[in-house]
């Protein structure tokens, strides 16, 4: 019996659904006979007689048009288009036009090309060039944006390169500088690698005096926004313990653990050393709140 009510009903819907799309199409075409058209240039079409299907049309007055796209925007899409389908040659053409135009991302492109040696002759003169040249232009971009992303990455690159220096393109060593770098992108931006890498400078007193309390602060910014390798430097802080940073195992333990669990590359195995040894070194009672803190941690980030 519930099988014929429920064919009943659908047929039902579908009886309905065609009236519906009839009764529609009627008034629609009813209305468009009546209602004065207007051509594409504005003009009222005073010939109501006319076929529907053929008069002028117009979009509504409050519809906005969207932009035309700019010659340098278009460059950059072609560029990331090339270079995404293998053309390098013509992806660098365009991506240079683009980056001569002022176009920040594709200023960025280039200069992460060229310091990661990607489809180009390794350059960091040319990379440290582009990075400067968005950092310089581009400080004051509002925060919070898609470009402003690029811009702080490209004050943690300049800082990056100050910290070494690029003999070859006379840019000497300068860990205060590379310090202000980070300092900008940090708080500015509030770049998640910035405040790891300043942190880092200050727990290793390098750039400026050592202090751990500060570096356990910009530590912790970066790693409530998930930058791993932070997690696992003020993992170590608190588990240890310093000067101004009271020793706190188990919360240090967790963080460890969160780090090691992101910590996927070869060159991450300092993460997993630092974690395994403080594992190796807590008692059951830090391990047990540690995972306290661990489920409580991973229950706030899923909301």
């Amino acid at each position: 019996m519930s099988v014929d009510r429920s064919s009943q009903r659908k047929r039902v819907s579908r009886s309905v659904t065609r009236t519906l799309r009839v009764g529609v199409a009627a008034c629609a075409v009813a209305f468009l006979a009546q209602a004065p058209v207007a051509a594409f240039d504005g003009t009222p079409d005073n010939n109501p007689s006319a076929p529907v299907a053929t008069r002028p049309l117009t979009p509504p007055a409050d519809v906005p048009l969207a932009p035309p796209m700019r010659p340098v925007d278009e460059a950059f899409r072609s560029g990331a288009r090339a270079l995404a389908s293998g053309q390098t040659a013509k992806g660098l053409d365009a991506l240079g036009y683009a980056a001569a135009q002022g176009h920040p991302m594709a200023q960025w492109k280039l200069a992460r090309m060229y310091a990661d040696g990607d489809g180009v002759k390794r350059d960091d003169a040319k990379a440290f060039q582009y990075y400067s040249t968005i950092a310089n232009t581009h400080a004051e971009d509002y925060p919070g944006t898609a470009q402003s992303r690029f811009v702080a990455n490209a004050f943690v690159a300049l800082g990056s390169y100050y910290l070494v220096g690029i003999p070859s393109a006379g840019v000497k060593r300068d860990p205060s500088r590379a310090k202000d770098m980070f300092s900008y992108a940090a708080s500015y931006f509030g770049d998640a690698d910035a405040q790891f890498l300043l942190g880092k400078m200050y727990l290793d007193g390098v750039g400026t005096q050592r202090d751990a309390r500060n570096a356990g602060r910009w530590l912790s910014l970066a790693s409530q926004k998930g930058q791993y390798k932070a997690q696992a430097l003020l993992g170590e802080l608190l588990f240890k313990g310093d000067e101004g940073v009271p020793r706190q195992s188990a919360r240090g333990l967790m963080w460890l653990t969160i780090a090691r669990e992101a910590a996927a590359r070869p060159d991450d195995k300092w993460v997993v050393d630092l974690h395994e040894a403080a594992f190796a070194e807590a008692s059951a009672d830090e391990r047990a709140q540690a995972l306290t803190y661990l489920e409580n941690w991973l229950s706030r980030q899923r909301r």
